[in-house]
């Protein structure tokens, strides 16, 4: 644990096979709501109608159970 605290990742073997690895979370950065307001001021507005059009192209959204 103190070497993952000092920036250290692991892979973890089965009989020699990498299998896993654990690494260090990355820390989180807070940005406030004023900053995240400010980045996304100018950005377009987006068309809720054609933003679902183009999800509901994009992706099978049928709740029909597959199994």
């Amino acid at each position: 644990m103190r070497a993952l605290d000092k920036g250290k990742a692991f892979v973890g073997t089965r009989t020699g096979v990498p299998v896993g690895e654990l690494v260090p979370l990355r820390p989180r950065t807070f940005v406030s709501t004023d900053t995240a307001q400010a980045a996304f001021a100018r950005a377009p507005r987006v068309d809720g109608t054609r933003f679902r059009r183009d999800v509901d192209t994009a992706v099978d959204q049928d709740p029909t159970p597959r199994g």
